[in-house]
């Protein structure tokens, strides 16, 4: 109790930082006046402006509430993928999904126009990591093989595949429109709105629905297909189900916030340093600590290069890094 207390508090101490921090600061007290208001209608008397709320309920939260749900995706994905593959560099960018993604944002930005008004980038980024999603397992069945090393070898000529026609497509693209794909490229939340947040909440929610029961399994897996098999573990039907279920919530996640590195790789062994190797707690720390990282992650680059944006792929590749290279000391 005390520690979900901790979460909890230490979560909405983090999500109060992102909404309040920026080129323009507001108190906490406001913020949360605002957040209360808008939920409860006339529960305070509104003694700040107008522009001071529309930035909170307008353009923070709903940016702090997409890093979250980002976050968490991509932590908890790269950490079962790392025991699924048994190869602790896994990561959400291991199958392709992410270059998947890449491919059908850029269709959109340099060749199709925004006919959907600012959705348009989000449903082609999402259309194409659902094709990438598509062709990893065919790549797999016309190679007759199930091993997860051959799946990650699929992933991996998959993503090199579609870098190769993103590339085709800026060189065919107009020049004028280079500096939209570049920062998408990079990673950014500035698609964060509202009408958009409920498909990657909903991605999240559903794919912990799946995750979370298969905890155990997953322990049993990460230490072999015989060990597994022998715990009465149907192998083949797990190993397929948690990929496709990795793969879909990873390509609605870039979907939504563009190629964000490290966060996958990094997250799950920080989250192992402290609380073990058991997937039963790894699993939802990771989902709850790649949150927190990624809010902070997108509060850092908004305030480094203020009132502008900064890519957030920098951010957490720097400070990724960095850190990745202190858990490398320590295991």
């Amino acid at each position: 109790m005390l520690l979900a207390t901790a979460l909890l508090v230490s979560f909405l101490l983090s999500v109060t930082a992102g909404v309040s921090f920026g080129a323009v600061s507001i108190p906490f007290q406001t913020v949360w006046q605002i957040v209360i208001n808008k939920l409860v209608p006339a529960t305070f008397d509104p003694v700040w402006s107008a522009g001071r709320e529309s930035i909170v309920w307008d353009v923070r939260l709903p940016r702090v509430i997409l890093a979250a749900c980002v976050g968490g995706g991509l932590a908890v994905t790269g950490a079962v993928l790392q025991a699924l593959t048994r190869n602790p560099l896994a990561d959400p960018h291991l199958l392709g999904i992410s270059s998947g993604a890449a491919f059908g944002a850029i269709l959109a930005l340099l060749h199709t126009g925004l006919f959907l008004g600012l959705i348009t980038v989000p449903l082609f980024a999402f259309g194409g990591a659902l094709v990438a999603t598509a062709i990893v397992p065919l790549v797999v069945y016309a190679t007759r093989s199930t091993e997860a090393d051959r799946l990650v070898l699929a992933g991996v000529a998959v993503a090199f595949i579609f870098t190769a026609l993103s590339n085709l497509l800026v060189f065919l693209g107009d020049p004028r429109a280079a500096n939209s794909v570049v920062f998408w490229m990079l990673g950014g939340l500035g698609l964060a709105q509202w009408q958009h947040l409920a498909y990657p909440a909903a991605a999240l929610f559903v794919s912990l629905l799946v995750i979370l029961p298969n905890a155990r399994p997953l322990n049993a897996l990460a230490m072999g297909d015989e060990t597994a098999a022998t715990l009465g573990i149907a192998v083949g039907r797990l190993r397929v189900l948690l990929f496709i279920v990795t793969a879909l919530l990873t390509g609605v996640m870039v979907a939504f916030s563009g190629a964000i590195g490290f966060i996958g790789l990094m997250v799950p062994h920080i989250v192992r340093m402290f609380a073990g190797s058991d997937n039963a707690t790894v699993l939802p720390l990771s989902a709850y600590l790649g949150a927190i990282v990624l809010i902070w992650a997108d509060l850092t680059a908004r305030l480094i290069a203020a009132p502008e944006d900064l890519p957030i792929g920098i951010v957490t590749g720097l400070a990724g890094g960095l850190t990745f290279i202190l858990v490398m000391r320590k295991s």
